[in-house]
């Protein structure tokens, strides 16, 4: 993998990440002879590359040192490190070190056998430290990369003597001891950790200097001065209240004045709180404890001040409900884009379906019954073809002799069900139907 190519940046260990601009600029900016390198944590330094090696953003180097030599990773190259230099508020005379060569695998091998030794040189130091009675803390330890030489970190609210601790360190360790005093922000964020927010600690990650923290900070955001929840790990206030100082104080400057009374026909109104970002403000009536406590919006308070310089008291603070219902119907969803559920999918009743589908299937069923009995009712019979009915009707139609037409007449067809009626007597029938009851009667009545 090219280093060139894929790492403009500072490496990856360091959190003092810088992008150089003008790498892929023609022009002869790139042609400067000083590199920006990181060692540890927050240490960084430039170097004068008086060999004119072929260093990248990311290559390890020895560097000088007093005594011996140290390794770090390059962080920038070209002209942006002089916008660097004058960042870090370098003076013209001060003496630049130079860049020895590339870190070969033996000094390589060397500087992560002395790393490995850095924590049970912290623990080892702060025994000693204790044992000599000294009102300090030793917070890091950090060795150099030919091992030669080991500084020591450490955090004291006073003026300490160590001159005894550095004679029994330089015993202990059989290296060139140096001592360097640091704060308490510097050490979270040479240590770590999380914070109270979930994320690790701003110092630790993306923070390359500190500002001093204010409780003025707290108070324009209305954070109450609860000193356990506006300290940091650090047991300084956090970083982070001056974030968003700057937002806070702007969106101020759109609200009344605190210190205005608002009067009414009935009290005086004194301010109690703000909620910046509604843009609400509370009032009480009474100027050294809540009560009554009215909450309106900005744009009201504007309006009870412009009445009472013109000399107005309205009746009440708050707006008639029924106003202010008025101003909510001027905006209405009425497709539902405001929703949050319009994008989800409505699950369909599987009982509700098969209800309806037997329903339907009912219904279907009745209408066939109904059509049935229609048909029962004509009499023609659903089944019986039409021809066959046709003839039926052609042979009833047709004269024939005597009790054949009659009994032709008389029998019922096969599915003919309609109700029978009787045929009207003919004079020849009715004769014969004289004749055949005058048989039929006993003789005794004739």
């Amino acid at each position: 993998m090219d280093s060139k190519n894929d790492n403009k940046g500072c490496c990856p260990r360091c959190k003092l990440q810088s992008f150089n601009w003008l790498d892929d600029v023609p022009g002869g900016l790139n042609d400067f002879d000083i590199v920006e390198v990181h060692f540890k944590n927050t240490r960084k330094g430039f170097y004068r590359n008086s060999q004119h090696l072929d260093l990248a953003p990311g290559d390890m180097v020895a560097v000088e040192a007093s005594p011996g030599h140290d390794i770090g990773v390059v962080a920038m190259t070209g002209k942006l490190v002089q916008l660097q230099m004058k960042r870090a508020n370098l003076r013209p005379d001060v003496e630049i070190l130079r860049v020895f060569r590339k870190a070969k695998p033996s000094d390589i091998e060397r500087y992560e056998e002395a790393k490995k030794k850095e924590t049970d040189t912290m623990i080892r130091s702060r025994q000693i430290a204790a044992s000599l009675n000294l009102n300090m803390k030793i917070g890091d330890v950090e060795y150099q990369g030919d091992g030669n030489k080991a500084i020591f970190y450490y955090i004291a609210d006073d003026r300490v003597d160590f001159r005894q601790l550095i004679k029994v360190l330089a015993e202990a360790f059989k290296v060139r001891i140096e001592m360097k005093q640091i704060g308490a922000r510097q050490e979270a964020g040479r240590i770590g950790g999380i914070g109270p927010c979930g994320r690790p600690l701003c110092c630790s990650c993306w923070m390359s200097n500190f500002v001093s923290v204010a409780t003025s900070a707290a108070r324009y955001q209305d954070i109450s001065l609860n000193p356990q929840k506006l300290a940091g790990q650090c047991a300084k206030l956090k970083c982070c209240l001056n974030f968003e100082v700057d937002t806070y104080a702007e969106a101020a400057k759109q609200l009344p004045q605190r210190d205005v009374r608002l009067e009414t026909k009935d009290n005086t109104y004194y301010h109690f709180k703000t909620d910046i970002f509604k843009r609400e403000m509370t009032y009480s009536t009474d100027k050294s404890m809540p009560a009554n406590l009215v909450t309106i919006s900005a744009e009201r308070v504007f309006e009870v001040i412009a009445l009472n310089k013109n000399g107005v008291k309205p009746d009440k603070l708050e707006i008639d409900q029924k106003e202010h219902q008025a101003e909510l119907k001027e905006f209405g969803d009425i497709i539902g884009q405001d929703s949050v559920t319009r994008f989800d999918k409505k699950k369909k009743k599987k009982g509700g379906n098969g209800g309806d589908r037997r329903n339907r299937q009912g219904g279907n069923g009745g209408n066939g019954n109904q059509r049935g009995n229609e048909r029962k009712q004509r009499g023609e019979g659903g089944n019986r073809p039409k021809q066959q009915a046709d003839k039926q009707q052609g042979n009833a139609q047709k004269p024939q002799n005597g009790d054949k037409q009659q009994g032709n007449a008389q029998k019922p067809q096969n599915g003919d069900k309609r109700p029978k009626q009787k045929p009207k007597p003919k004079p020849n029938d009715a004769q014969n139907g004289n004749k055949e009851s005058d048989k039929n009667t006993p003789k005794e009545q004739q």
